[in-house]
């Protein structure tokens, strides 16, 4: 009579088993989420990870500065540009000329140099002004033929004239560093060409660990945001910097989300670079040995179009174009051969890592509820039952 009892009760409990606490879906119920209702197309495209789908994603392209830009060479000038800030010293061979005084006596020749103080250099016509030598044209000429321009001008009116031009604020020649640098602005490039790494550093070095820091270059109407780890991982990303660029450093930690039967739940953070599924579970804590279900481990994310429809998959709306894709992969990790697919597998930032419950906690659950209330006796009972069988 009491093992009838009992066996009422458990169906009772299991029949209700919807209504039980649980920390997620069962991987039967994610199953059964993904095939489409009557009149509806699918919520979600759920993906059994195998090693044809690894392989593909292995061959997905990462975003990269040097195939955004090019192998360009570094850029090298002293040319002057517009909105350059130049001085001009100018210096004549004796006393008494346009730029010297006059020697007052036999101890004092008199000075025989002029400074022009520094000017803008004009957007309108790209000149400077030189006394008595009038609008000369900058914009494009290196110092040195500057200099050139202004004797010339100043030849049989001042006494052999002599002069140097001097760039005292660089202001065309410049790359804008902001974000999470030390000194974020204009730096200025010097003529042995400079590259990423170098503008950041003129900044003084960004202030987050790199493994958290992104660097956005902008370019025209273009702009690529890799992270700064892929640069010294890969020296070519390293790219040279061109006048006007602007390099933004920012710091965003990348983390997954691990829910379910782990050890932990919790955001747990990881490098800008990635990590596979196999350490994602072990920084979670590793599959809960009393709870999870190993074969309903999953990661839950959006991908882009372009990279899902290489996965060679039906949509789960093939008849709306979506902006992101929400995707389940499917790993069995009771399958051994499933260890060598999550080592493969990557995880991104705000991935969700969920492993589902096994089937047998839901008995569980519905036991530890019941047998307070059945008492010792019927405990025997469903013990021996079990151990009888």
């Amino acid at each position: 009579m009491i093992a009838k009892i009992v066996v009422a009760l458990i169906g009772v409990g299991l029949a209700a088993c919807d209504s039980l606490p649980a920390s997620g879906p069962t991987a039967s119920e994610v199953v059964s989420a993904s095939k489409p209702t009557a009149g509806a197309e699918t919520r979600f495209a759920l993906v059994d990870v195998d090693p044809g789908i690894v392989a593909k994603m292995e061959s997905w392209t990462a975003v990269s500065l040097q195939g955004s830009f090019g192998q360009q060479g570094r850029y090298a000038t002293d040319a002057i540009g517009v909105g350059d800030y130049v001085q001009v010293v100018i210096w004549e061979a004796a006393s008494g000329g346009l730029f010297s005084a006059p020697a007052n006596d036999r101890l004092g020749p008199g000075s025989r140099s002029a400074v022009i103080p520094e000017q803008a250099v004009g957007g309108s016509d790209g000149a400077i002004t030189v006394p008595y030598a009038g609008r000369v044209r900058v914009v494009g000429k290196t110092p040195r033929q500057v200099e050139e321009e202004i004797v010339r001008a100043l030849t049989g009116k001042a006494i052999e004239p002599q002069a140097l031009v001097t760039v005292t604020k660089n202001v065309a020649n410049t790359v804008t560093v902001v974000g999470e640098v030390t000194g974020g602005g204009r730096i200025p490039l010097t003529t042995r060409g400079d590259r990423i790494l170098d503008a950041i550093a003129a900044a003084g070095g960004t202030r987050a660990p790199a493994h958290d820091t992104f660097v956005t270059l902008v370019r025209g109407g273009t702009s690529v945001r890799i992270p700064m780890q892929a640069i010294f991982s890969n020296p070519a990303e390293n790219i040279h910097v061109r006048p006007g660029d602007v390099v933004n450093v920012a710091r965003d930690p990348q983390t997954f989300t691990a829910f379910g039967a782990t050890g932990s739940n919790a955001v747990v953070p990881f490098d800008a670079i990635g990590i596979t599924l196999d350490q994602a579970i072990a920084r979670a804590g590793g599959l809960n040995d009393s709870r999870a279900d190993p074969t309903g481990v999953f990661v839950i994310r959006y991908e882009q179009p372009p990279d899902y429809d290489q996965l060679g998959l039906r949509r789960p709306d093939p008849g709306v174009a979506p902006q992101r894709i929400p995707v389940i992969y499917r790993i069995n990790m009771r399958d051994p051969n499933g260890f060598f697919l999550a080592r493969r597998f990557p995880v991104r930032n705000k991935d969700i890592v969920f492993v589902a419950n096994a089937p047998s906690m839901e008995l569980q659950k519905v036991m530890t509820i019941l047998l307070p209330f059945l008492g010792t006796g019927a405990s025997a009972l469903v013990v021996g039952n079990a151990l009888s069988r």
